[in-house]
Parts: C-alpha cells; sequence; structure tokens
C-alpha cells in the first residue's frame, strides 16, 4: 500500500514535551506517513541529501501517546523478544514482547557506534532502557562516549540524530549486554568528520583487543569510495553498516571490508508470538556502480555479476515490527519519552552485537565475510529470507539462498563458528 508523503511544519509538534523538558527545533524537512493507528514519521535527518551522511531511521507515532507514555506496551520488539528470535536465548513463549523477560546475558569486549552529532543524555537515558527491561545496569565500565575530535560537540538542532544515538546505543546493549558499549560522537555529519569519528572508533577498539564498529549512517555511493576503506580497517575489528531505507547501494555498506546489514520484517500472530521472518520492501542493496566482487561473494556472482552486491546479511528493521527505544529529549518535541523505530539503523547494531555475542572474533570484516558466505544455506547460522520482496532485486521477490534483499539472512547466534 502506498502513503502520501507530507511535509512537517513547524506548527505540527504533535504532543508538546512536558514542562521544563528540553526542545529541539522543529523538523521541517521530516515526512510524515499516516497509516493505521498513527502515522510513520522519516525525520529529516534520515532524508539523504547533498550535506553529508544521513541516518536511517523511521518513526511511529501511536495516535494514542498517551498509552506509550508508560513505557513499552503491544507487539513492538523488545530486548528479550529480539534475544529471543536472534538465538541468545531459549525459543520460550513465541518469543512475544508482550510475556517473554529473559534477556540475553551475553557480550565481551567493545561495540563502538559512531554517529553524529552530541546526545548529552545519552548515559541516564541507557540507563533508563536498561532498568526498564531487566538488562545490566549502566556504569563506566560498561558505557562511555567519546568525541572523536576531543572536544564536545554540538547537538543536532533538530534531534534527528539523538533518536539515531538513542537507538544504536539502546540496541547494542540489549543483544550485548556484557561488553562495553562505547558511543563515538563526530563534530558533524559531514563525510571528513564521520570518517574521523570511524578511525577513532577502529583505534578504540583494535587497543581493547577487538570487537565490533557499528555505522548505522549513510550516504550515496562515488567514484572515489575506494579511496575511503583505509577508514573501515583495524587488527580485529569488524566493521558493520546500514545497508538503506530505500532502494540502491549505501556508502560505507557497500565497501568490501563492511558487513552490510539490510533490514526484515519480523511478523507476529494477533497474540504476538513469533511466525516468522521476511524481506522488508523498502530496504536498501544492490550492486554497486564501481567496486569489483570481493573474493567471498565468488559463489554468487550469478546474482551480483562482477561488482559487489549487498546486503550481507539482513535483521529486523521494518518499523511495523519496530523496536523500543528510551529519549528523554522527545523528537520534534513530540512525547512520549518512550519511542517505537524502525529502519536499517535497527538492523546494524543488531547485527554488531549479535556478532559479539557469538563469544568468538574475528581478525578483520573480510575474515568475518568470508565465514559468512562459507555458512550460506546452512540453517544453524543463518536463517535464509524466502519471502517477501524489495526494490533492488530484478525480480523484486527474496529468493532461496543469498538475494539482494537480505544476503545471506538473518543470523543466528551460536558458541562458535
Amino acid at each position: 500500500m502506498r502513503y502520501r508523503h507530507f511535509l512537517l511544519s513547524g506548527a505540527l509538534a504533535l504532543t508538546a514535551a512536558g514542562a521544563g523538558q528540553a526542545q529541539a527545533a522543529p523538523d521541517l524537512r521530516a515526512r510524515v506517513i499516516p497509516t493505521a493507528g498513527g502515522a510513520f514519521i522519516i525525520p529529516g535527518s534520515s532524508i539523504p541529501g547533498t550535506h553529508g551522511a544521513h541516518t536511517n531511521t523511521q518513526i511511529f507515532l501511536p495516535s494514542d501517546r498517551s498509552a506509550a507514555a508508560t513505557g513499552p506496551y503491544g507487539k513492538f520488539e523488545t530486548p528479550a523478544s529480539l534475544a529471543c528470535v536472534y538465538g541468545l536465548t531459549a525459543k520460550t513463549d513465541g518469543c512475544n514482547p508482550e510475556t517473554l523477560t529473559n534477556v540475553a546475558t551475553t557480550g565481551s569486549k567493545i561495540v563502538a557506534i559512531v554517529d553524529a552529532y552530541d546526545y548529552p543524555t545519552a548515559a541516564a537515558d541507557l540507563a533508563v532502557f536498561s532498568k526498564r527491561f531487566g538488562l545490566p545496569a549502566v556504569i563506566a565500565a560498561n558505557f562511555a562516549v567519546v568525541y572523536a575530535t576531543g572536544k564536545k560537540p554540538q547537538m543536532d538542532p533538530t534531534g534527528g540524530w539523538e533518536v539515531e544515538e538513542a537507538l544504536d546505543i539502546d540496541m547494542a546493549h540489549a543483544l550485548a549486554p556484557n561488553a562495553k558499549i562505547v558511543l563515538v560522537e563526530a563534530k558533524t555529519n559531514s563525510g571528513n568528520d564521520m570518517l574521523m569519528a570511524e578511525r577513532a572508533a577502529a583505534q578504540l577498539v583494535a587497543a581493547a583487543g577487538g570487537g565490533e564498529v557499528s555505522n548505522s549512517w549513510a550516504s550515496s555511493e562515488t567514484p572515489d569510495e575506494a579511496n575511503y576503506e583505509g577508514f573501515f580497517k583495524g587488527d580485529g575489528v569488524v566493521f558493520f553498516a546500514a545497508a538503506g531505507d530505500s532502494p540502491g547501494v549505501a556508502f560505507p555498506a557497500v565497501l568490501p571490508n563492511v558487513v552490510s546489514v539490510g533490514g526484515t520484517t519480523i511478523d507476529r500472530t494477533q497474540s504476538g508470538d513469533y511466525e516468522t521472518q521476511t524481506s522488508w520492501s523498502t530496504g536498501g542493496g544492490g550492486i554497486s556502480a564501481y567496486l569489483p566482487t570481493p573474493a567471498y561473494q565468488a559463489g554468487v556472482t550469478a546474482i551480483v555479476g562482477q561488482h559487489r552486491g549487498t546486503p550481507d546479511i539482513a535483521m529486523n528493521a521494518n518499523v511495523a515490527s519496530g523496536v523500543w527505544l528510551y529519549d528523554s529529549t522527545p523528537y520534534n518535541g513530540a512525547a512520549p519519552n518512550w519511542t517505537i523505530v524502525g529502519g536499517t539503523s535497527v538492523a546494524s547494531p543488531l547485527a554488531a552485537a549479535l556478532t559479539n555475542s557469538s563469544g568468538t572474533f574475528a581478525a578483520s570484516t573480510e575474515a568475518e565475510l568470508r565465514d559468512i558466505y562459507h555458512e550460506l544455506g546452512r540453517p544453524t547460522y543463518f536463517f535464509d529470507i524466502r519471502q517477501g520482496s524489495c526494490a533492488n532485486a530484478v525480480s523484486y521477490n527474496v529468493s532461496v539462498g543469498y538475494d539482494l534483499c537480505t544476503g545471506v539472512g538473518a543470523p543466528l547466534a551460536l558458541p562458535e563458528k
């Protein structure tokens, strides 16, 4: 079903924040997509443009916002339901987010998150999220904020990047609760600033003995993108990046030494029990215009041809099966603080955290990708997405094995590879 896009005017703040609550400037570029029970909002920070990196988030704003103000409810995903679906906990109670409370107890070393601008209440908000879902308390040993330039950045005036940062740290902590989550903040979302933050993230992860770096941001492909590969390398560092929320190839997910993470939909019964995962129809991906096929994709050249294909894997991203996050400064002044969010910005930190929780750490991203494609078709390692469609493949349908909608499929946690 197609929905008309509307510009969100400054007058449509939806619901004012509480008394004394800081409010970001209205995000005039945001788009609202009316739907049953509320509206989907695409923040201005997630609309691709010519001024640097963009986020990959979509927000579901229910019509009855007062119900959500008290905390998570309904069939949207929680740390417990996600851990159940992706194999970090036993598949009990239908992996139902309305009844399941068992969260993951996995994770080690470090997961770094690269984002733009400052999120001043990051630690306090993550603490609220953690307490609500029974995750480990947030302390200096398991959470830190690092400024890529050594100086605290300004806040994103419209708040879109703050939503992104809240989402990223919440999802990383949800599936790797015993790992240290480090939020690396770039000065701005300009290309140079994001790459500087990427280098800082790689250095701190390597210095900590290895781990993962998640990038939910993206920009368009460019003919010189191979020149930036050096920013996405580090000893013992595995890089992940969102494949995007619209048809086409995104940077840095397209780089051969980055795991490109596409989107799925978690399908549930009316009572909330898990049924399956299908392709997210608007998730990003496709075939690079510039980068040759990497060696690990030699077995899928019938699909990708002579150029790099994305995504490599896929995890939950559809806002219709969105996840809960907590941000004490509601986006666009809209209450409540508990927010339902989707997009491949969800999928990237989930994939990084799940990989961290597997208990093994690859020597490099390319080594991780070799393992991924080596296990193609093995149901104990990946759930092969065989239902749904996307706008990237010529057939617009997923297929058995590798496809340009969901890669090799949705990863499943195992203690060893």
